[in-house]
């Protein structure tokens, strides 16, 4: 099996691969596409990767469109777990939005930034001041209530299953990112979360990615989840995630085996 990659450290582990540098993309074009697969593209290069020349690539299609923004992201879990998302408003910053978003949010309430991740571009708004900060500063708006939390759950799904799960329990604010000195804790983690995790990866067609979830009573919130995820807390498990990633496209390179023949139903 001839892999090539983009990204030599999330590679690392998997045998096999050829490592490229993405600007040298169309220079080593053959190369590209005479691989069987390509791990860890660029988000430039997967339309045409997959759609011009019909690559495999890993993680998949799914997971970078999904996953490229907390809009699209969050209108496919509102489509699949309506109940499991906290009550969001996503709307174009136009004349009336500030007095619809005061109509149906309470203060204290969290606003983000479509595109970022690791806890930036996320804001406790408690003001009419910061309200403001806000709406002059996006065009696109994304506000959720505020679920008051002291930690929440990443879960790393890859390939076809959770293989780790744990809690950042969060030491400054708010947030409990583990780049914005979160603590991680491997306690227990209830089995309802990770069969919800299972369920919503596989029905969204992603397979790479690191689930973002809260346990608020006995109530399950999904945030987002980041398909480029931080490997700390897994590598600190030793959880192999290399050799779960090569298990995985492995087993899709082996033929299916034959199905018996049914017999042709007839018409009663």
């Amino acid at each position: 099996m001839r892999i090539v990659s983009f990204d030599p450290f999330r590679s690392a582990g998997i045998p096999n691969v050829t490592y490229v540098k993405p600007e040298l993309i169309f220079k080593e074009r053959e190369l590209v596409q005479s691989a069987d697969w390509v791990l860890f593209p660029e988000y430039w290069q997967v339309n045409f990767l997959v759609y011009a020349w019909g690559k495999r690539i890993f993680p998949s299609i799914n997971s970078y469109h999904l996953g490229h923004d907390k809009v699209e992201m969050t209108r496919a879990l509102q489509a699949v777990v309506p109940k499991h998302v906290p009550y969001t408003l996503i709307t174009a910053n136009k004349t009336g939005v500030k007095d619809d978003i005061l109509e149906q949010f309470q203060f204290p309430f969290v606003a983000k930034e479509v595109r970022s991740s690791m806890g930036k571009g996320v804001h406790l708004i408690d003001s009419l001041d910061q309200l403001d900060w806000y709406l002059n500063n996006n065009e696109v708006l994304y506000i959720q209530e505020y679920l008051p939390l002291d930690r929440d759950l990443r879960v790393v799904y890859v390939g076809n299953r959770v293989i780790s799960a744990y809690w950042r329990v969060g030491q400054y604010g708010f947030k409990n990112n583990v780049a914005q000195g979160a603590r991680i804790e491997f306690s227990p983690v209830p089995r309802e979360v990770i069969d919800l995790v299972e369920k919503v990866a596989s029905t969204l067609g992603i397979n790479h990615a690191g689930f973002d979830v809260a346990v608020v009573g006995q109530q399950v919130y999904f945030f987002e989840f980041n398909v480029l995820f931080g490997n700390q807390a897994p590598i600190h498990a030793k959880v192999p995630v290399a050799k779960f990633i090569y298990d995985f496209i492995n087993q899709l390179e082996k033929p299916e085996p034959p199905q018996p023949e049914m017999p042709t139903p007839r018409a009663s």
